[in-house]
């Protein structure tokens, strides 16, 4: 069963020396899918915290809200991923999602 998050993703088409005026566009949210089987590591992402306290990230998330990164497995390499929400929070909706299993009749 796949689990639906908002990832916060680097905005690829604005530059590092990016204007104040275009800070806002450096990162952008989109909802993933994850399996929770590939999930190896959950924890707090400070870093993402503290540029959404100084203005990088979209308008409209509260200043207060945490950020949890994801590795995932991919064979002999990784992937992390950084998502919205507190990751306690999203180890328990994963563990939930994991011992949800159905099975398919066919």
């Amino acid at each position: 069963m796949l689990i639906r998050l908002t990832e916060v993703v680097e905005n690829s088409t604005t530059t590092r020396l990016a204007s104040d005026v275009d800070k806002r566009k450096r990162f952008a949210l989109r909802e993933v899918s994850i399996n929770p089987e590939y999930v190896v590591c959950v924890r707090e992402d400070t870093i993402i915290q503290r540029m959404l306290s100084e203005g990088y990230l979209p308008e409209g998330l509260d200043k207060r809200q945490r950020f949890t990164r994801i590795y995932l497995d991919r064979g002999q390499t990784g992937i992390d991923i950084v998502v919205v929400g507190d990751p306690e929070v999203i180890q328990a909706d994963l563990k939930k999602a994991k011992s949800n299993k159905e099975v398919l009749h066919g």
